[in-house]
């Protein structure tokens, strides 16, 4: 595809040429993967449900091939990229290849883990190729920085795809499992072959979708505390929850006191549980010091 295709999306010619041209080599440090296939970027873009009213943040647009289909669909798509050569061009070949959309563009040059507030309207879905190394991390922060954030897609290494849409009871649910399903609701939504990528990465991709829970989790506890036990309960994962939140809790036995209160076997290991049921443990530990204070006192 040339330049003057009347398509404006991003092919392997566009994006080695791109590349040259900026003198840019994907680096591993940044686990920069660029998509050079603009069947999957229209896939993606599809399978985001990405609105015409739609405010899309991307993170790690790289040379814009997601962008520029994103851009395409969408009201306005704001690009955070870490990059600083990347962020210099970016504009430009959103200008040249989609000019009618050029004003609908914004770009934020930063770390994606140190954004704290985005230029125009509130985002209504997050978008992204996201870097293998800091994905979920990445995820999390965009998740809970910015509530607006409706719908999300992300491809990911398979790997950690299975781990965010892993349920309690299966082997790879974890940490990255519970706390995005605190936010939402997480499946996965595909997935993405090697060769849709330069340079090609040896390892396969996935798509994840999580759908904003329309009421947030009910619970007393707040978001810190409940991923507290998370944390705790994964650290050492092949011990019960009596003994892995034994530290947490201040004790094995305070530790088993929260679980019981909490509805939760002490002898139950962290795979096992739900969000809600880590919720309710941080809960009965709060409701337990609040006696204790109140005890205290008098």
């Amino acid at each position: 595809m040339s330049t003057t295709d009347p398509d404006a999306l991003l092919g392997p010619a566009d994006i080695r040429e791109l590349a040259a041209t900026l003198g840019v080599r994907p680096t591993k440090q940044r686990g920069q993967n660029f998509v050079i296939d603009a069947n999957t970027v229209r896939r993606i873009v599809r399978t985001a449900e990405v609105e015409p009213d739609d405010v899309v943040v991307e993170v790690g647009p790289g040379l814009g091939s997601l962008t520029l289909a994103l851009l395409e669909a969408a009201d306005r798509v704001v690009a955070v990229e870490i990059d600083d050569v990347l962020a210099a061009a970016l504009p430009t070949t959103i200008a040249a290849r989609l000019p009618e959309k050029a004003s609908r563009f914004s770009l934020v040059h930063s770390d994606a883990m140190h954004v704290q507030e985005l230029p125009g309207p509130a985002p209504t879905a997050l978008v992204a190729n996201l870097p293998y190394n800091v994905a979920v991390p990445v995820l999390l922060h965009m998740l809970e920085r910015f509530p607006t954030i409706e719908r999300t897609l992300v491809m990911v290494q398979s790997e950690v795809a299975d781990r965010l849409a892993a349920q309690p009871g299966n082997k790879v649910y974890g940490v990255p499992s519970v706390k995005a399903n605190w936010y939402a609701e997480v499946k996965r939504a595909g997935a993405i072959g090697r060769n849709v990528f330069w340079p090609a990465p040896n390892v396969d991709s996935g798509l994840v979708s999580l759908v904003r829970r329309k009421e947030p989790l009910a619970t007393t506890a707040s978001r810190q505390e409940v991923f507290a036990v998370v944390d705790a309960a994964f650290a050492q994962r092949r011990k019960t929850l009596r003994a892995a939140l034994a530290g947490w809790a201040g004790s094995p036995a305070a530790a088993e006191a929260a679980l019981v209160a909490a509805g939760v076997s002490p002898q139950a290991r962290g795979e096992a549980l739900t969000v809600e049921e880590f919720a309710r443990i941080a809960e009965a530990k709060r409701i337990a010091e609040g006696k204790r204070i109140a005890e205290a006192k008098q």
